[in-house]
């Protein structure tokens, strides 16, 4: 028989990742602060329950995808929480970003309540949500990913079972120190060359094409070029990955220069109002810093 899955957390990324599974066969029970985000998604295979507690009270897996630690230990620990209701023997699968000491203090928990827990946070943005392209990375014991694989593989493309409970947090650390950094780089690139009179839309075809070649310019393109910066994946969002990314750099001994300067220029752009803008705002920071916006043509 299949097993019934919860979903808590109907934001940009939740909801198309829940509509996938729905899409897949699978049977879900959706909570989301804002009820009616819930109730948007129910229909035959899914319907909504009215707090985390209810959700794990019906559910074999509980999938949560929310924007960080606080909310997570709130949903999960909190006052009429997943772990109130939790079935022994059920299984939380944690898809939010989040810090790795955290993420394995909420599996001792479960763990004491007979249930388990993997961390599974996501790369690939609003798009690879939609799309079902996904990568996915996840941290805990081998039979719960498992467990869990069919469920992954509605929503994402890449899947690796990377480690321990935490590791899948702290490989998602060391992804968005990537991202951030890329996007700061190529944002340098665009501005550099545009100033001096060369097209940015020519820029990005020719660096697409050799060895400076990347995702980020692929999937940032239009946003970039058209400064167009309604969210896929919010500047404030990230400016929180990366205090994770620097706190982990902390706890392990790890030197992380240049991505404490990029955390310092999202902080910027957050002290400038745009926090809520998509990450490849930090174009805009550049062009600010340079006196010069740079326009699809050149």
């Amino acid at each position: 028989m299949a097993e019934k899955v919860g979903f808590i957390g109907l934001g940009i990324m939740g909801r198309p990742m829940a509509e996938n599974l729905i899409g897949a066969g699978h049977e879900l029970v959706l909570y989301n602060r804002t009820r009616e985000k819930a109730e948007e998604l129910a229909g035959d295979n899914a319907t909504v329950a009215g707090s985390p507690r209810e959700v794990a009270e019906q559910s074999d897996i509980i999938i949560t995808m929310l924007p960080d630690s606080p909310q997570v230990e709130e949903v999960l620990a909190g006052e009429g929480g997943v772990l109130e209701g939790l079935r022994e023997g059920a299984l939380i699968v944690d898809m939010s970003t989040i810090s790795p000491v955290v993420t394995k203090e909420l599996a001792e928990e479960a763990g004491e309540r007979g249930a388990s827990m993997l961390d599974a946070p996501v790369s690939g943005g609003d798009i690879g949500a939609i799309e079902g392209t996904l990568s996915i990375m996840v941290g805990g014991e081998e039979a719960d990913f498992e467990r869990a694989k069919s469920l992954f593989e509605a929503m994402g493309k890449t899947i690796t079972h990377v480690g321990e409970s935490g590791a899948g947090q702290v490989v998602k650390a060391a992804n968005q120190i990537v991202v951030a950094l890329t996007i700061e780089a190529v944002s340098e690139a665009l501005v550099l060359g545009s100033k001096a009179g060369v097209s940015p839309a020519k820029i990005l075809d020719v660096l697409g094409g050799g060895l400076a070649g990347n995702k980020v310019m692929e999937a940032k393109r239009e946003k970039m070029l058209g400064h167009s910066f309604d969210p896929g994946f919010r500047i404030e969002l990230h400016h929180k990955d990366l205090g994770i990314a620097l706190a982990a750099g902390r706890e392990y001994g790890v030197a992380l220069p240049v991505t404490a300067v990029v955390d310092q220029m999202l902080e910027t752009l957050k002290a400038k109002g745009r926090g809520d803008r998509d990450h490849s705002a930090l174009l805009t920071l550049i062009e600010d810093s340079s006196g010069h916006e740079i326009g699809d043509g050149g």
